[in-house]
């Protein structure tokens, strides 16, 4: 099967889940600068939120490129992703509406970590399709960072309940470990061309 229609729609819903997110927050009532301030957590946890989602869109869009075709398991993969990644604005909401309260900021992580996870089955699914020796295999290799990930999560989620600070450091390194699209799938691309 064609990639294109699963690249659309993937396109399309992440398009809707920041939109919702951006909806979410609230305009103050006030015209003060101060009237900004009780917002200060939402709007932080929406920044976070925000990257990753650009995260997942950027890498996500990488990974189809290397990839020649779908099939089945590919789609069910992506909907496995796109399920997980859709849950973002209300752990986002819950997050910064509770000024980054234990509870909130471990489920946040939770459904990171189950989207990583997801990630993780739709790269394998993908290579599976393609064959070992495919453009996408070759890029992505052992995937450390894909693991190291998952581990930062799981610990983080832990962390959450002794001191949720450092769990959400936990969650800002996981966001700059991956700010930098990989760029080991450009340059494989580029070489097989």
């Amino acid at each position: 099967m064609s990639k294109g229609r699963l690249e659309a729609f993937s396109d399309g819903v992440m398009a809707v889940i920041i939109t919702i997110m951006v909806l979410e927050m609230s305009v103050p009532h006030g015209a003060e600068l101060a009237s900004l301030v009780p917002l200060a957590p939402i709007f932080e946890s929406y920044v976070l939120s925000f990257v990753f989602l650009g995260i997942y869109w950027n890498n996500h869009h990488h990974m189809l490129q290397a990839a020649r075709q779908v099939n089945g398991p590919i789609l069910w993969s992506n909907l496995h992703l796109l399920f997980w990644l859709s849950l973002v604005p209300f752990v986002t909401g819950w997050m910064g509406e509770n000024h980054f309260a234990a509870w909130p900021v471990a489920l946040y992580g939770l459904v990171m970590l189950m989207a990583a996870m997801a990630y993780y089955i739709l790269s394998r699914a993908l290579i599976r399709h393609d064959g070992n020796d495919s453009a996408l295999a070759k890029a992505v290799g052992r995937d450390f960072k894909g693991k190291i990930s998952i581990v930062f999560w799981a610990a983080a989620i832990g962390l959450s309940f002794w001191n949720r600070w450092m769990a959400l450091g936990i969650y800002v390194l996981v966001a700059v470990m991956w700010l930098i699209p990989d760029r080991r799938i450009e340059k494989t691309l580029s070489e097989s061309r």
